[in-house]
């Protein structure tokens, strides 16, 4: 037999009534509103936020500009195509910035040679489309077309709708703080260059590149800090190819972020330097002591298996995030504060040993999102590594050999830029 249904046993009184009980406070414990946290209740209120990305050198090498011509990419033909992968870090910024390494004066100047560049009327343009909106253009390169070459490059980039710091037609306006409101936050940008392959600054009234002098740079923080809710420092600094910044560099970062810096964006020595914080005169900012080549040809015929480390490190960068959050206390009283400092390793790949090797017919380099990269990589060796298909196809062997190379090399330098700039700011 099955199992009998249950009977419906009546209740006394009492029982009715504490049936009755239970649910009336079953109910009222259900309606009661929750009670506020007291540690979020404390909690400023965040008003506004604005999101800027950082990135190093835009180097105009011969390669570089040989491969925006002979991108096979459709969708983002020339130069974004060289960093294509990016462009949703840009894009999604309210900011991006980046450091110039070129002169833009196809009109006034000549053609780029090695260590004297020049870059195509095309490019800034293509650096607005990209999502870039400041750029520093005080660097060692920037007299590389003379004094007209400067005039030219600037009209270029603010016809672009591009913002540029460091260098003006005169010095009055090299020197002028450019202020950008974003969502309800100034931000001050001023930039400064340590270092000259060519000096031409010689008339007041001329086209002009700000250099850095500490106190002199401090003033300037100074005055910009009255100006604006954020000030981000842009320098030109440090030995090429050393990792570690230099006792100079050091001192200036201090002094600039006691005169009032939020943020120092650092380039020129072609590889990454330290992400730091530092705290000076009681105030605490980031520094990013170098950010590396966001694009050039540096290390062309590298290879992780045949070189030590070191030999791609001309190859490795980072697009530093920060944000700016604009927050109200319990008093009333507003600050912008910045918040969620991070980074994110990249890395170009360069064809150069292929078309040295005959591999190849078209130059390419293109940016690399390392973490993304890696894992298209090693989904690429799981799919080529099937013993019956390469049997069947022995083109796959090749094309698995090229997967692995691929997968190690990203892993290598993903390590060796979280060695560099520290884990404590790579993003998760």
């Amino acid at each position: 037999m099955g199992p009998k249904a249950p009977r419906n046993i009546p209740l006394s009184k009492n029982a009715w009534l504490g049936t009755l009980l239970l649910l009336a406070l079953a109910c009222e414990r259900k309606a009661a509103p929750p009670k506020a946290d007291p540690d979020t209740a404390r909690m400023p209120q965040v008003i506004s936020q604005v999101r800027l990305v950082a990135v190093g050198d835009i180097m105009m090498h011969g390669d570089v500009k040989r491969a925006a011509v002979e991108s096979p990419d459709q969708k983002e033909a020339g130069f974004p195509s060289l960093w294509a992968d990016v462009l949703p870090i840009l894009k999604d910024a309210d900011i991006a910035f980046g450091n110039l390494e070129t002169p833009v004066a196809p009109r006034t100047g000549n053609p780029g040679v090695p260590f004297q560049f020049n870059a195509p009327a095309s490019l800034p343009q293509a650096l607005r489309a990209s999502g870039f909106t400041v750029l520093s253009t005080a660097n060692n390169h920037a007299f590389d077309q003379g004094a007209d070459g400067v005039k030219e490059t600037l009209e270029r980039l603010q016809g672009a709708g591009l913002v540029a710091v460091g260098s003006g037609d005169t010095q009055a306006v090299a020197e002028q703080v450019k202020i950008i409101e974003k969502n309800g936050i100034k931000i001050a940008f001023l930039g400064f260059t340590d270092i000259f392959n060519i000096d031409l600054n010689r008339k007041a009234t001329e086209p002009w590149v700000r250099a850095l002098g500490l106190e002199a740079s401090k003033v300037a923080v100074k005055a910009a800090r009255s100006q604006a809710d954020v000030v981000v420092v842009s320098l030109h600094w440090g030995n090429e190819y050393q990792h570690e910044p230099t006792q100079r560099q050091r001192d200036i970062a201090k002094g600039l972020v006691e005169a009032g810096a939020d943020l120092i964006l650092a380039a020129h020595p072609h590889v990454l330097q330290p992400i730091e914080h530092l705290e000076a005169g009681g105030r605490k900012a980031i520094v990013a002591f170098s950010l590396g080549n966001f694009i050039a040809n540096q290390d062309r015929f590298y290879r992780a298996d045949l070189f030590p480390v070191a030999g791609g490190d001309n190859r490795d960068s980072a697009a530093l995030r920060v944000t700016f959050s604009k927050e109200r206390d319990l008093a009333g009283q507003e600050k912008v504060k910045l918040r969620n400092v991070s980074y994110e390793p990249l890395w170009t790949e360069n064809n150069a040993r292929k078309m040295r090797e005959g591999r190849a017919t078209r130059r390419e380099l293109h940016i690399l999102r390392v973490n993304a990269a890696l894992e298209r990589a090693r989904r690429d060796v799981d799919r080529l590594n099937d013993p019956k298909s390469i049997a069947e196809n022995p083109s796959q062997r090749q094309a698995l050999i090229e997967a692995q190379e691929s997968f190690r090399t990203l892993l290598l330098r993903k390590r060796r830029i979280a060695g560099i700039l520290g884990s404590e700011f790579e993003a998760q």
